[in-house]
């Protein structure tokens, strides 16, 4: 799941909303990874393109992701891996945000639990997808 939730340059093909992505810059400084990219995202009459520095650690199964440049005031998220006895992976996902416009930012809090539940579900089918059902 790691590296399903790191391959940022496949989100466009499965995440709603996520119309474009364009990686800007990789470079490795160990034990982490960093991919700065762009990202356009389209909700009915919204449009709007972000900058964000993805933090990738392998070893420890943590992404970190940094708010660069775009309409927020605020936006950090996090996703924790931790492998199951059973099988499976239990995903640990953490965000805050804060939009700039106060119009934007009470519309997206006024969808966030649906929004939310949607994009889980298009990870959900992407794992399927990528792994196959077990």
């Amino acid at each position: 799941m790691f590296n399903l939730v790191a391959d940022i340059e496949r989100y466009p093909a499965f995440l709603p909303w996520c119309v474009a992505l364009r990686v800007i810059g990789k470079r490795h400084i160990p034990p982490h990874d960093f991919i700065t990219a762009d990202m356009i995202v389209a909700y009915k009459v919204f449009r709007e393109r972000f900058r964000s520095e993805v933090k990738l650690d392998a070893a420890r199964r943590e992404i970190e992701v940094e708010y660069v440049d775009g309409p927020f005031r605020t936006l950090k998220n996090a996703w924790n891996f931790t492998d199951q006895p059973a099988g499976g992976c239990e995903v640990d996902f953490y965000i805050e945000f804060e939009f700039r416009n106060l119009f934007l930012h009470a519309t997206a809090q006024s969808v966030f639990e649906k929004a939310f539940a949607r994009m889980s579900e298009a990870f959900v089918e992407r794992a399927r997808v990528v792994y196959g059902t077990r």
